[in-house]
Formats: structure tokens, C-alpha cells, sequence
């Protein structure tokens, strides 16, 4: 005996949009179901787009849900588009009944974890370290995003292996492309052509900042990791406007050059009343091919990220720890090259343990409202 249609319908609760992750059911993509005689199914999709990306996957996924029917004998998949007025109906269910567009994580109730990758130099890994860290997090099962904020030196892209992807537009809403069970988004792919440069000064970077917080369907997240360029210039300033609630993780390497312009990285983030969530000391040393990982050979010196930790604990005035030191590895480097992020890759090397403890030390904290300002008062006020 073939299914009802109401069968049908709550096999299809189980098919996940791609991009958005949430059932097709509950999005009103699914327009209506057919159940013939003969037992073939019938069923009528709508995209949010004409050139939805993900239209094979989700084609695929509806197929293989409703051939699992008892009597279901066929399967036919028609693609439609939303209207407009569906899509707007779409981006207000997405924002949560809000139809104009806010900063999830600048709400007071937001229970996303933040954290802003800085580092006073370039050279020092820093965007490395921020998707390995990504990668590691997401293989613990926390929903984690991405936000490439280095405009100018946005390599996000190309280390995650989606430097030509393009992101699905809702209308106004940008959906983040999956990459390594990551949710990413860089100005890299939004631009024309991937070569363009980018040469934007103070009030626009701010702007591409909010369009990029604001205008991409980020989901319910359990953490947002932000790539920050690196000093201490304009972006920095906006994040800490932006995203007071933000922590920031300060990346360096071992020699005393690296480690002062560090500690500014650092300092920055009182300034927009931001908290230091720690130190991460990246090419820390490199394991001994000949003698094993008890013999390190320190290529850039030693110590810098114990001096970062401890001068901007006396500077700011509460402890900062040093979350780890991340050895030399030529694989790091290479995955990074061809888009497989090392802590994916072979998660076993030194370097990928390295980043995995201090994944479990940041994706570990609280996803609460504890510490966080409510923009609360007493009634009568």
C-alpha cells in the first residue's frame, strides 16, 4: 500500500536545507505532495534561489527520505523558486520573527562565544591557528563559524579549500559556505573576481563588517571565531565596537620582536573594553627528526608567549593564560596550502594535538549569560 501524503510530509521533516540546516518543512520550501496509485511520489520543492548551489544535495537527500516509504515504487523531484514574498516571510522566520536586520551576537541575550584572533604582526600563523582551531571545535560537535575580518590579506577562503566558492544570497541574506563542518564567510568571497583587490578605507571596512555579521545566516552557533588582520588599525576598533562581548586570543611567536608588538594586540582590547581570553605561542620549536619531540630545536627563541601572557596580566590586571605552544610542522603549512586544515587531516601530529587542547580549553567554557551584561535595570528607572 502506498503512504498517505501526510507520511510523505513528515518523512520530508527529516531533509535538511544544506546551507540553512534546518528541515525543509519547517522553511515552507516543500510547496506540495502528489501520491499516485502506482505508488510514485510527487514532490514539489522550492528553492530560495534559481541557482541554489546545493539544489543536487537536496534533490538527493528528498529522493533518498522518501524511498525509504514502505510502498513508495518511484520519486519525482520538481524545483521551484520562491517568490518574494516567500523569501521575505523566510528571512523573518530566520531572524527570529525580527524582520530588520540586527547582529545576533551583540544581542544582550546572545549565547554564542566569541572569539577574536589577533596578533600585533603578520607572519605569526595567526589564520592557521583560526581555522585548525575552527576544525578541531567542529569535530567536537560545537556549531562553529568563521568570519575571515582580515579585508585586506583574507586567506580564509583558500585554507578551508572554498577559495571559489560563492555564497547563496537570500535576497539580502547571505548564506555562509560549508566547509569542513564549518560555516565560513570572507569578503574574498564576495568580491567579482578572486584576484580584485581590496582597497577600502575606515567607514567602509566598518560597513563590510556589519554586512558580514548582519546580512549572513549564521544560525544558532556555539562558537564565532573572527580572523582579525593583523596591528592594531580599524577593524579592530569596529569589532570592539560592534561585538563588546567579544574575546580576544592573541597569537605571536617566540622571538622578542614578535612578542612586543604582540602585547599591543593585546592592549588594544582594554581600550574597546574588551577581555583577553588567552595566548597562543604558534612555530613554537621544532621536534628533533633526529633525536624525537624531547629534543626542541628553537628556531625563533624561546619564551615570547610566556612574556605576552604574564606582562598582560600585569597590564590588564587579571590572568591570562598561555592556552599553548604550537610546534613547527611543514604539514600545518601544507594543509593550509591545499585546504586541508591540519587539525582534519591527521589530526594525531604534535601540532594538531597542540591546536585540539586548546580547542577543548575555549569550546569547554560556559555557553551562558553569566559575566554578560543584560542592559537590565531596576523598574523605576
Amino acid at each position: 500500500m502506498a503512504p498517505t501524503a501526510d507520511q510523505v510530509t513528515e518523512a520530508l521533516g527529516g531533509v535538511l536545507d544544506p546551507e540553512i540546516k534546518k528541515p525543509i518543512t519547517d522553511l515552507g520550501m516543500v510547496e506540495s505532495v502528489v501520491v499516485r496509485e502506482d505508488g510514485v511520489v510527487a514532490v514539489r520543492i522550492l528553492l530560495t534561489v534559481a541557482g541554489c548551489p546545493m539544489k543536487d544535495t537536496l534533490r538527493r537527500d528528498t529522493t533518498a527520505a522518501v524511498s525509504k516509504l514502505e510502498g513508495v515504487t518511484g520519486v519525482e523531484i520538481d524545483l521551484g523558486v520562491m517568490s518574494a514574498e516567500q523569501r521575505s516571510a523566510l528571512q523573518t522566520q530566520l531572524r527570529g520573527g525580527v524582520a530588520e536586520k540586527e547582529i545576533p551576537f551583540s544581542r544582550a541575550d546572545s549565547l554564542t562565544k566569541v572569539f577574536a584572533i589577533a596578533s600585533g604582526k603578520g607572519g605569526v600563523g595567526k589564520s592557521s591557528v583560526t581555522v585548525n582551531l575552527a576544525v578541531a571545535m567542529a569535530r567536537q560537535g560545537l556549531s562553529v563559524g568563521v568570519l575571515d575580518a582580515d579585508i585586506y590579506g583574507h586567506s580564509i577562503p583558500a585554507m578551508f579549500g572554498v577559495a571559489d566558492e560563492r555564497p547563496t544570497a537570500v535576497d539580502d541574506m547571505i548564506m555562509p559556505v560549508p566547509a569542513h563542518g564549518v560555516k565560513v564567510i570572507s569578503i574574498g568571497m564576495l568580491k567579482p573576481k578572486r584576484d580584485q583587490v581590496v582597497a577600502w578605507r575606515g567607514p567602509i571596512l566598518d560597513r563590510a563588517l556589519v554586512q558580514m555579521l548582519a546580512d549572513v545566516y549564521w544560525g544558532d552557533l556555539d562558537v564565532l571565531l573572527l580572523d582579525l588582520p593583523p596591528g592594531t588599525g580599524d577593524i579592530a576598533i569596529s569589532v570592539g565596537q560592534r561585538l563588546t562581548s567579544a574575546e580576544v586570543i592573541v597569537v605571536t611567536t617566540p622571538q622578542e620582536a614578535a612578542a612586543e608588538v604582540a602585547e599591543r594586540a593585546g592592549t588594544m582590547a582594554q581600550m574597546v573594553h574588551q577581555r583577553v581570553a588567552g595566548v597562543i605561542e604558534n612555530m613554537s620549536f621544532l621536534p628533533c627528526p633526529h633525536c624525537g619531540p624531547e629534543h626542541r630545536i628553537e628556531i625563533f627563541g624561546t619564551g615570547g608567549g610566556t612574556r605576552v601572557a604574564e606582562t598582560l596580566s600585569a597590564r590588564l590586571g587579571y590572568p591570562i593564560p598561555l592556552l599553548g605552544e604550537i610546534p613547527l610542522d611543514e604539514r600545518l603549512r601544507s594543509g593550509g596550502d591545499l585546504g586541508q586544515p591540519l587539525a582534519m587531516a591527521d589530526p594525531d601530529t604534535p601540532a594538531a594535538q597542540v591546536l585540539k587542547t586548546i580547542a577543548d580549553k575555549l569550546g569547554g567554557k560556559p555557553r551562558g549569560l553569566l559575566g554578560r551584561q543584560l542592559g537590565l535595570s531596576p523598574a523605576g528607572r
